[in-house]
């Protein structure tokens, strides 16, 4: 059953985090466990606790760095920006997001990692169609989770935190992630679909000017996706089969 694509899509890029793995849900658990500690501590008696809203508009699908500061400026607080091995209980920029990350992987060992069953029909369907497919995802974690969700060997490329930082890539809602992905799989944006849950993401399909951008809502936020850029919103990649 060929995916229902426009004609002139030979190449999918794929985020990871809330479109091919269900761990969308772990970041925001892991995000709020670190903000809402920091913040508590910060201002006990003034204390405003991180949200599925602050998620969705200042962490969602960018770099974990990116996002730390993001959400940050969005409550007036500034921070030293910090050094990448700063210990996690350290109040930096780099050292919040180091808590988070430490956060999310002690949840994975525990919980595991779950695929989405819509998206791995859907990605072995498109292998068997002959169209080309990246993982294309902020996390340093990419690899890891993956191999946790059982979904080795299914894709042809693979961009992540640790590519982005070492080639100097810029962060979703920027397109040179998705970018470098069509790279790896030899094609023109234009021949290229994205899928994305996160607003950045989007957006950054958008801005790529890629010829097909899905948004997956997880979340309730269609209209979102739709106005951040999406061609067409699907609440799983089997409706697209």
């Amino acid at each position: 059953m060929a995916p229902k694509l426009p004609e002139q899509i030979t190449a999918l890029l794929f985020d990871m985090d809330g479109v091919l793995t269900q761990t969308a849900k772990v970041h925001a658990a892991a995000w709020k466990q670190m903000f809402d500690e920091f913040l508590r501590g910060r201002d006990p008696s003034g204390f405003r606790p991180f949200t599925q809203e602050d998620y969705n508009a200042y962490v969602d699908g960018k770099p974990r760095y990116d996002g730390v500061r993001d959400f940050l400026s969005s409550r007036g607080i500034q921070l030293p920006e910090g050094e990448d091995d700063d210990a996690p209980a350290t109040e930096t920029v780099r050292g919040l997001g180091n808590r988070k990350n430490e956060l999310m992987q002690e949840i994975i060992q525990r919980d595991g990692v779950e695929a989405y069953e819509g998206s791995v029909r859907f990605v072995h369907e498109a292998r068997d169609a002959g169209l080309r497919s990246a993982v294309v995802s902020s996390s340093a974690n990419t690899t890891q989770v993956i191999e946790a969700a059982g979904l080795s060997g299914l894709f042809d490329a693979q961009v992540d935190g640790v590519v982005a930082e070492r080639e100097g890539l810029k962060g979703k809602p920027h397109a040179d992630t998705f970018l470098a992905g069509a790279r790896a799989l030899g094609v023109e944006p234009a021949h290229a679909a994205v899928f994305e849950d996160a607003l950045a993401g989007v957006e950054a399909g958008r801005a790529g000017r890629f010829g097909y951008v899905v948004g997956v809502d997880r979340v309730g936020h269609a209209q979102a996706l739709r106005e951040h850029g999406a061609d067409v919103v699907v609440e799983d990649l089997a409706e697209l089969l």
